[in-house]
């Protein structure tokens, strides 16, 4: 799994950075223990997913960054790979954990994607408690706000909007073969309202498939959507690519055409795993069968 992909402090560098591996480090554990319970693949990229959403010190759920009203809205994805079902959610008002929000529209069967106060009534029909942004604000989330609204009324440039960072991901396969791939985000700080970014968009920023395998991305959502990133690494999975080459080739397409940045998990149908970035950081956790628990930035 990954903490999301950037290059400032809400991209896990700093004091912080150890801070950041250790959350991802609880998540696989979370995760892993799913899948030895005899749980699939589904249920344990979700679980996984939901312990960075608690997690104040990442960029989804609790702890999001604000947009430019000061608001929180959230996008999450979640995908299974046998039936290629999905659900996800954007733009969403203020709920604990998008994710289990993502995962009952996918339960649901009868739509994919919910946006906006449509997701946040899906969400309370299905039992889930809508919150206030300042419960889920977080003083590091307001203060990254304040800063780039101060830099943008001094230096009038909206690149300053795109620091971003601490999105969470997590891909899996379980003893059946079948892989699954979950992501949550608050987006960008100062982002526009109702703008929405890669994570809840299946090929983007979240894609699973039996016959492939599975992908979560993070980094610039705007070239992420437009290279259909994370459908990219796993049609190259389906070509026969290791899960670390396609990692790679995808972001270097990413940077060489559309001049983004970004980070991105890989787990193929053998249940091979890669990840790269070509941001400064992005903390990553990992386990497997035949792989003890690793971790790092």
């Amino acid at each position: 799994m990954h903490g999301g992909a950037g290059d400032g402090p809400s991209g896990a560098s700093g004091p912080q950075a150890a801070d950041y591996e250790a959350g991802c480090r609880r998540a696989i554990q979370v995760g892993s223990q799913a899948l030895r319970s005899g749980l699939g693949a589904l249920d344990a990229v979700e679980r996984a997913v939901r312990v960075l959403e608690d997690d104040p010190l990442f960029n989804a759920g609790t702890g999001a960054c604000l947009n430019a009203a000061g608001l929180v809205e959230l996008d999450a994805a979640i995908m299974e790979g046998s039936g290629l079902r999905a659900g996800a959610v954007c733009a969403l008002p203020p709920f604990r954990n998008p994710i289990a929000i993502a995962r009952a529209a996918l339960d649901d069967g009868r739509h994919v994607l919910y946006a906006a106060e449509g997701a946040a009534a899906f969400a309370a029909d299905r039992g889930f408690e809508r919150l206030t942004s300042e419960a889920m604000t977080t003083e590091p989330a307001r203060r990254r706000w304040n800063a780039v609204r101060d830099s943008l009324a001094q230096s009038g440039k909206a690149a300053a909007a795109a620091r971003g960072g601490g999105t969470v991901g997590a891909v899996a396969r379980d003893a059946l073969g079948n892989v699954a791939a979950a992501t949550s985000t608050g987006g960008l700080v100062n982002k526009r309202v109702g703008r929405v970014g890669d994570s809840p968009l299946l090929g983007a920023g979240t894609y699973a498939d039996n016959e492939a395998g599975a992908c979560s991305a993070t980094g610039h959502g705007e070239s992420i959507m437009r290279l259909a990133l994370a459908k990219t690494a796993t049609d190259r999975l389906r070509a026969g690519a290791a899960p670390d080459d396609a990692a790679r080739a995808v972001l270097q397409a990413l940077g060489s055409r559309l001049g983004g940045t970004g980070g991105i998990i890989l787990a193929d149908h053998a249940g091979r795993v890669g990840w790269a970035r070509s941001t400064a950081t992005m903390p990553w956790a990992a386990e497997g069968e035949l792989l003890p628990l690793v971790a790092g930035l």
